[in-house]
C-alpha cells in the first residue's frame, strides 16, 4: 500500500501572514490538529500543530492580559524543519518514520508542492483495515520454525476446511530466533475445528489456548 491511497488530499493550510488566532479558528472549524504553512506557489514552508499553539498562547487566567499574542504571525511559532512524504512512498516505510521521529503527521509533497497530509490516525485506521480487526472473525496464533514455506503449509491446513483468511501477520519469536509467530485472522466465530486440525498436523497453537483440544 502506498501513501496516496490513504492520505487526505483536501488539506487545510495557512500562509505565513496568518495569525495564531487564524490557526486556532481553522483548527476548531475543521477539527484538525495540524496545519501546513505554504507560500504562493503551494510550496510547504512550515507546519503548525495544536501543541505549538498551546505552547505559544497564554493560559485562560492570563488571556485578557496577553490578547496581542493571538495576533502574532504564525511564522513566529511554525516548525520549519519538516519531514515530508511522497505519494508513492510505502505506508510501511512511512510508519517507521513516524515511530523513529516521534511525529504525528507528515505533509505529502510531489514536485515540491503540497498534495496531501497523512496523520497517525490515518495510519491507525489503515492498520485496522490491514489486520481485518474491524470484521467479525477469530484470531489464531501459531508458533512455527523460522524457515521458508511455513506460511504456505499452515494455510494449507486451513484451506481444507475452506476457511477464509482475512489477514496474516508474521513476527519473530522474541524468546527464540529459530521460530516465528503467524497471526491468522479467520472469518469464523468458532475456530475450534481449525485449531484441532492445526494441532493434529503438529503445529503449536499459542492462541486461543483451549486445553480441551488435543492431538
Amino acid at each position: 500500500m502506498i501513501v496516496e491511497e490513504i492520505m487526505k488530499s483536501n488539506v487545510s493550510t495557512l500562509n505565513s501572514d496568518n495569525t495564531i488566532a487564524d490557526a486556532i479558528s481553522l483548527m476548531k472549524a475543521k477539527r484538525i490538529r495540524h496545519l501546513p504553512v505554504i507560500d504562493s506557489e503551494n510550496h510547504i514552508i512550515g507546519l503548525v500543530s495544536d501543541r505549538d499553539i498551546k505552547d505559544a498562547t497564554p493560559s485562560i487566567f492570563q488571556s485578557e492580559d496577553h490578547k496581542d499574542v493571538l495576533q502574532k504571525s504564525i511564522k513566529e511559532i511554525m516548525k520549519t524543519k519538516i519531514i515530508t512524504a511522497h505519494p508513492l512512498d510505502f505506508v510501511e516505510e512511512i510508519s517507521a518514520v513516524f515511530y523513529e521521529h516521534h511525529i504525528s503527521c507528515l505533509p505529502v509533497v510531489n514536485n515540491h508542492k503540497l498534495v496531501g497530509i497523512i496523520t497517525e490516525t490515518d495510519l491507525l485506521h489503515t492498520l485496522v483495515q490491514l489486520t481485518g480487526a474491524h470484521q467479525p472473525g477469530s484470531q489464531i496464533e501459531v508458533k512455527v520454525p523460522n524457515r521458508a514455506g511455513m506460511l504456505c503449509e499452515v494455510t494449507a491446513v486451513l484451506s481444507q476446511r475452506k476457511a477464509n483468511l482475512l489477514s496474516v501477520l508474521v513476527y519473530p519469536d522474541k524468546k527464540d530466533e529459530n521460530y516465528k509467530i503467524l497471526v491468522l485472522r479467520v472469518q469464523t466465530m468458532n475456530p475450534i475445528s481449525l485449531i484441532a486440525d492445526l494441532k493434529k498436523a503438529g503445529y503449536h497453537v499459542l492462541w486461543p489456548n483451549l486445553p480441551g483440544i488435543s492431538l
